[in-house]
């Protein structure tokens, strides 16, 4: 199929993979964004083909695998409840909390609905009027649009007993954390192609001129990565701080205006925590007062006590490049994919169950 096969033909691979090799004039270190580069990455075995100079780093993967503890322990309170109903997708369900996951307090009887779609969880809402539903929103601005519109839609019918319990993040506030961080290896980064489409690439440009660290917008097809890796490798060559657009098949300068008008108006900018990364300032995405009659926070009294993740999971060194999955003791032992300690090991595309299932 085009834009898939002639993005995974092997032969093409190797020759992309010797230009890198050829480019390649001293030791770096490149950071992937997204959890969906981290998969095809361990699944393609691309590190394979990478001159033993170039040390891949994984960021913050996605947003399952950085949805802090306390919003899962919110969760599960509110779905224990009588007369809630608790909507999530399910790539939510095995994610730990400090004490239940989603899918071990419905197996104590909590009401917890899986859904395909924001819009799913409003008809429930509709559907059972007498009941309050709360869908768990979570995400990066990829799917912020869709939570936005499902927000205004709920307006729009007049829907009283739905509401969104949010967890959205931004990414570029998260990638000046991590490049302004003391212990930062990173020389370039591989920018998230699907984050991109949507909000454009114009904000990355001072990222890229602040932390003297090329940015190259890359796609999910091991074609798009390599291509990445070799655009970054040629702007470090150049000491040239920029942008650039590897993924011009779906990407724009500006992204998708319309969706970023739906996001401006039901959300505003917040601090906000990532799972294994601590707060992070304006690296969120919470409701507009003018429609918090759809927040939960808000709606709902919950008892919001902090708690702390397992502190056997490393995944916080793992994201910054201090640590790799198998430097931690737990990895393929303690810690898999059906008994995770930690988030990353949960979704797919976290960079844990990554290397458990290709690469272990």
């Amino acid at each position: 199929m085009k834009y898939i096969d002639e993005y995974r033909n092997s032969p093409h691979f190797i020759s992309l993979a010797e230009a890198i090799k050829r480019k390649c004039s001293r030791p770096c270190a490149i950071m992937e964004i997204c959890g969906g580069q981290t998969h095809s990455i361990a699944k393609y075995q691309l590190e394979s083909l990478l001159p033993e100079s170039i040390e891949l780093i994984h960021g913050p993967g996605c947003p399952v695998c950085v949805t802090p503890i306390e919003k899962i322990d919110l969760a599960v309170e509110l779905s224990l409840r009588p007369n809630f109903i608790v909507a999530s997708f399910g790539d939510m369900m095995r994610v730990p909390g400090s004490e239940l996951s989603l899918l071990s307090a419905k197996a104590r009887g909590a009401d917890i609905s899986i859904v395909y779609s924001p819009l799913d969880a409003l008809a429930l809402a509709q559907k059972h009027p007498d009941k309050e539903i709360v869908f768990l929103a979570i995400g990066f601005e990829t799917t912020a649009p869709l939570h936005a519109l499902v927000i205004k839609e709920a307006q729009r019918r007049g829907v009283r007993n739905f509401s969104l319990l949010t967890s959205l993040f931004t990414v570029p506030a998260a990638l000046s954390s991590l490049l302004g961080d003391k212990d930062n290896r990173v020389n370039a980064l591989l920018a998230a192609g699907h984050v991109c489409a949507v909000t454009g690439y114009g904000q990355y440009f001072r990222i890229a001129r602040h932390f003297k660290t090329p940015i190259v917008v890359t796609g999910f097809e091991p074609m798009d990565i390599l291509y990445g890796i070799y655009h970054a490798l040629c702007l470090l060559e150049e000491k040239n701080y920029t942008v650039v657009n590897g993924y011009k098949r779906i990407v724009s300068a500006e992204g998708n205006t319309k969706a970023q008008e739906a996001i401006n108006e039901v959300f505003e900018f917040c601090d906000n925590e990532w799972r294994g990364l601590g707060y992070i300032d304006q690296s969120g995405l919470k409701i507009r007062d003018s429609y918090q009659q759809f927040d939960a926070l808000y709606r709902f009294k919950t008892e919001r006590n902090i708690r702390k993740a397992a502190p056997v999971c490393i995944s916080g060194a793992i994201m910054k490049g201090l640590s790799h999955p198998y430097r931690c003791d737990q990895f393929g032992k303690g810690c898999v994919p059906e008994h995770p300690l930690g988030a990353p090991m949960v979704s797919s595309e976290g960079v844990c169950a990554a290397y458990y299932r290709y690469m272990k």
